[in-house]
């Protein structure tokens, strides 16, 4: 973080406020990407707009699978941070991802569920979806170190 907010700071001011664009707006990929969230009560819902920036392959077109690998990650991440309201950014130590369908042009949702979290690791998983929650476009299962 390039300003003297810190991001417990950040993350407060963004569950008082309900608006997590400011927490988001300091994380650079989520801005590359054009990542947003919205929250419904404690559950998070993460949203990647369709962006031409962000296709992969321009014939069907579809969405860059890393693209869709970063933007599952980085959720997760922003979900447990918003959780713990931790002063420090998890760090990966494994993300394993299944491919279940393409990701077409269009706006792309994500879910995290936190299964395990322990003093040092947290086991999350994340579901991926585009026009329903019940088919799937990606899977993922991630650990990290918290601190």
């Amino acid at each position: 973080m390039t300003t003297a907010v810190s991001v417990k700071q950040l993350i407060k001011q963004a569950k008082s406020d309900n608006d997590f664009s400011g927490l988001l707006q300091h994380v650079p990929y989520a801005k590359f990407i054009g990542m947003q969230v919205e929250s419904f009560g404690d559950e998070l819902v993460f949203k990647l707009p369709a962006n031409p920036n962000n296709i992969g392959n321009p014939v069907l077109p579809a969405i860059h699978g890393g693209v869709i690998a970063g933007f599952m990650e980085m959720s997760a991440i922003v979900q447990l941070m918003v959780l713990m309201q931790t002063d420090s950014v998890p760090k990966i130590v494994d993300f394993a991802i299944d491919y279940l369908r393409a990701g077409y042009h269009k706006d792309s949702f994500v879910e995290c569920k936190i299964t395990r979290q322990g003093r040092r690791v947290a086991n999350v998983n994340i579901n991926c979806w585009q026009t329903s929650r019940h088919l799937l476009i990606a899977t993922a299962r991630a650990h990290f170190l918290i601190e």
